[in-house]
C-alpha cells in the first residue's frame, strides 16, 4: 500500500465516481456533484495570482462559453497551498475577484487543499483515478481533470496544458 492511499478517506476509497461525492460551493452551501450526472466535466484547482492565472482564466471561459451549451461544466476550486497565490476568501470576496478578473470560469466551490493530510477527499479520488508527474501529488495551480458523462477521470492535465488544448478530447467525450 502506498502513502497516499494510507490517507485516503473512505469516502474517497468508497467512491465509483465523482457523483458519489458532496461538496461545498464558495458561500458554505452543500453542493451533491451528482448534479453534474450525464455531463462532461473539467476540474481545475485555481489560483488568483500565479502565473498561470491569466491565460487560464480567459481559456476556461472560452471552453465554457463554446462547449457549456453541449454538455461541458467547469468545476473550480480554489487552493492556496502552492504559494500562497489564492488570498481571497470564500464568498462574496471569491465572487468579486473572478468578476473584476471577467472569469466566466464554471462553478466555483470553497477553498480547499488538494495536497497532504488534508487534501479534499474528491481530490483524493482523482489522484488516485489519474496520477501525474509527480504521482498523485498535484503539481500547481490549475491542473486539470477530465471526467467523463459517468463521473469516471479520463484524463488529468499539467498546470501548463493550455485548455484549449484539451478541446478535442472534450469533443470526443460529448
Amino acid at each position: 500500500m502506498t502513502k497516499s492511499s494510507e490517507i485516503m478517506s473512505e469516502e474517497a476509497k468508497n467512491a465509483k465516481s465523482i457523483y458519489d461525492f458532496t461538496v461545498q460551493d464558495t458561500n458554505g452551501e452543500d453542493v451533491s456533484l451528482e448534479k453534474y450526472k450525464g455531463n462532461v466535466v473539467l476540474i481545475v484547482n485555481i489560483a488568483s495570482q500565479c502565473g498561470l492565472t491569466k491565460n487560464n482564466y480567459k481559456k476556461l471561459t472560452d471552453l465554457r462559453e463554446k462547449y457549456g451549451d453541449k454538455g461541458l461544466k467547469i468545476l473550480n476550486f480554489p487552493c492556496n497551498q502552492f504559494g500562497s497565490q489564492m488570498p481571497e476568501s470564500d464568498g462574496e470576496a471569491m465572487v468579486c475577484h473572478l468578476r473584476d478578473a471577467k472569469a466566466d470560469i464554471g462553478d466555483v466551490f470553497k477553498k480547499i487543499d488538494v495536497n497532504g493530510s488534508n487534501a479534499a477527499p474528491l481530490y483524493q479520488y482523482l489522484k488516485a483515478k489519474q496520477t501525474g508527474t509527480l504521482g498523485s501529488a498535484i503539481k500547481w495551480n490549475f491542473t486539470k481533470f477530465l471526467v467523463n458523462k459517468e463521473g469516471i477521470p479520463v484524463n488529468r492535465y499539467a498546470p501548463t496544458t493550455d485548455p484549449m488544448d484539451i478541446a478535442k478530447d472534450i469533443e470526443k467525450l460529448l
